[in-house]
C-alpha cells in the first residue's frame, strides 16, 4: 500500500468524489484507508455506562485504498506513486507525474 497516515489525498470514487483530506488510519492488511471527514456513515449504538449514552451517531468508515489518489506536493493534483532510492540506500516515495518527493507525513 502506498499511501499512508498523514498523506494528503483525494477521493477518486463514492459519494464524496472529488474532494480532499488527509488520511486519519490506513489498514495494509484490508487493503482500507479512513479519510478525515468523508464516507460518513449513521450506527446505531446501545448505551455503554451511565457516561455513555446511546443513540445514532456518525461514523468515518474505510474505503477501499484504489478510490483515493494522493497529491501531488508541487501544485495539488492527484498522481500515482513511486519509489527511489537514494544513494545512502534510503528508499523514498515520489510523484509519478512531476518527479517530485513526497515528504513523509507529520503526525
Amino acid at each position: 500500500m502506498k499511501v499512508r497516515k498523514g498523506d494528503r489525498v483525494q477521493i477518486l470514487a463514492g459519494k464524496d468524489r472529488g474532494k480532499q483530506s488527509v488520511i486519519s488510519q490506513a489498514f495494509p492488511a484490508t487493503g482500507k484507508v479512513i479519510v478525515e471527514g468523508y464516507n460518513i456513515a449513521k450506527r446505531h449504538t446501545k448505551p455503554v455506562s451511565a457516561e455513555e449514552p446511546g443513540g445514532i451517531v456518525d461514523k468515518e468508515m474505510p474505503m477501499d485504498v484504489s478510490n483515493v489518489a494522493i497529491l501531488s506536493p508541487d501544485d495539488d493534483k492527484p498522481t500515482r506513486v513511486g519509489y527511489k532510492i537514494n544513494s545512502d540506500g534510503t528508499k523514498i516515495r515520489i510523484c509519478k507525474r512531476t518527479g517530485a518527493e513526497i515528504p513523509e507525513a507529520e503526525l
